[in-house]
């Protein structure tokens, strides 16, 4: 996978949509950042941490499989764009309440939360869907998707940093603000692009348990994809949750204030970043596999360090390089999905893998955040940055087996038939 620069692609529906959603993910990360902190500044609780996220997380979940399906049987143009809007009133609902109804400012979060996990859960399977419909070129699709990544984690570097900022210096409610109208852009490309007519239509007599065993079976059929699913589910359960506790590790490991937050969140995003430039500039035919289980240890290792260390300037390298592992598993995960399931059960399929990646990160981060409470934050993360290098070494041995069979299949294969005799 050679680098591609985002002036060297020629699909204008791409570039359109690189642009709005630059935007718009500022804003999305400058309000995480702003939930968080509010959350934890009004409850001093780490299990409240927990309870935002899941609130935002698992309605997604469980949305998203009924969102797969609407996918693969509509417009996911027009899907996107009804997404977008509906995204807009909610940021909306959520400036007005916390500027008018700031005692009960928590609650509000977090039912506010829901709704726009239940938007997702329909948006999600279709923008990611709707990449390889705009990329002209279908061997561009995996530097599409890494520059996509670049953005997203560039605007997590960004996003965090300026919100702390903007926290600090204006207040809570310009954050939630600035994201409502940061939705403006991605919704003025949508209407700007020309897309080809949809190969989907409509189908109303379809049966939607049907739809999934048969997206089910072609899973399980596929062991690239199946494996995929599963190390994603259990990083997502047990150790991707991590980032619920960056609000305690400000405020109780290192005595910072809302600049602290951000700047640690934006460590991780630079480090993110960092790591989707590394993917991008992956030479074609490069082995994804091998590389997810590589820098998944690196993961690992760079949260056993991070929790470990008390040093604030140390913690924040530690959190960058395992921010750069951590990369793989979103990016590598979704590139081998979008390159090797075919456009019929593209929709369903990830859904799947966002039910896969999202909805057992709620739980975990509920999980964490009662544990924590007992064991201390430092010793959540190093428990999770240990439980990463297991899940990688056990990955790692089954891509291993994986490639023995396979050499195996091959040399069966190229060995002359003989006979000997036998009439």
């Amino acid at each position: 996978m050679n680098f591609t620069t985002f002036n060297s692609f020629k699909s204008r529906n791409f570039r359109l949509f690189f642009m709005g959603q630059s935007v718009s993910l500022l804003g999305t990360w400058m309000q995480k950042t702003a939930v968080s902190w509010v959350i934890y500044s009004l409850t001093q609780s780490k299990f409240m941490l927990g309870v935002a996220v899941f609130a935002t997380l698992f309605p997604t979940a469980l949305v998203s499989l009924y969102g797969g399906v609407v996918a693969d049987r509509y417009n996911r143009h027009k899907v996107l764009l009804i997404t977008q809007v509906v995204s807009l009133i909610q940021a909306v609902l959520l400036t007005v309440s916390i500027i008018f109804f700031k005692d009960h400012a928590v609650w509000t979060i977090i039912i506010l939360s829901a709704v726009l996990g239940v938007i997702n859960g329909f948006d999600v399977p279709a923008r990611q869907s709707l990449v390889r419909e705009m990329v002209d070129n279908k061997d561009d699709l995996p530097n599409a998707l890494a520059l996509n990544s670049s953005m997203v984690n560039l605007s997590k570097l960004i996003g965090p940093a300026l919100a702390g900022f903007i926290l600090e210096s204006f207040g809570d409610d310009v954050c939630f603000g600035l994201n409502a109208v940061s939705f403006i852009p991605v919704i003025g490309s949508l209407l700007l692009m020309k897309l080809p007519k949809s190969e989907i239509t409509p189908n109303a007599d379809r049966n939607i348990k049907s739809e999934f065993k048969d997206a089910f079976s072609y899973i399980l059929k596929t062991p690239e994809i199946h494996s995929i699913l599963i190390f994603t589910g259990l990083m997502s359960l047990f150790v991707l949750s991590y980032t619920t506790l960056t609000p305690a590790f400000a405020k109780d490991v290192f005595n910072g204030s809302a600049s602290t937050l951000g700047v640690i969140d934006g460590v991780i995003g630079f480090g993110a970043f960092i790591g989707a430039i590394f993917l991008a500039s992956l030479k074609t035919g490069t082995d994804l596999s091998k590389i997810l289980a590589i820098n998944s240890l690196i993961f690992g290792v760079g949260l056993v360090l991070f929790a470990e260390t008390n040093v604030y300037y140390l913690a924040l390298i530690f959190a960058a390089i395992g921010a750069f592992g951590m990369m793989s598993i979103r990016t590598i995960t979704n590139t081998i999905i979008q390159v090797n399931v075919p456009n019929h059960f593209r929709g369903r399929v990830i859904s799947i893998y966002i039910m896969s990646l999202t909805g057992l990160l709620p739980i975990g981060s509920l999980a964490i955040g009662s544990i924590s409470h007992y064991i201390g934050v430092q010793s959540t993360v190093l428990i999770q940055g240990v439980l990463a290098i297991i899940i990688t070494l056990f990955y790692g041995r089954y891509l291993k087996k994986v490639k023995l069979k396979k050499k195996a299949l091959a040399i069966l294969e190229q060995q002359p038939e003989q006979g000997y005799g036998v009439k």
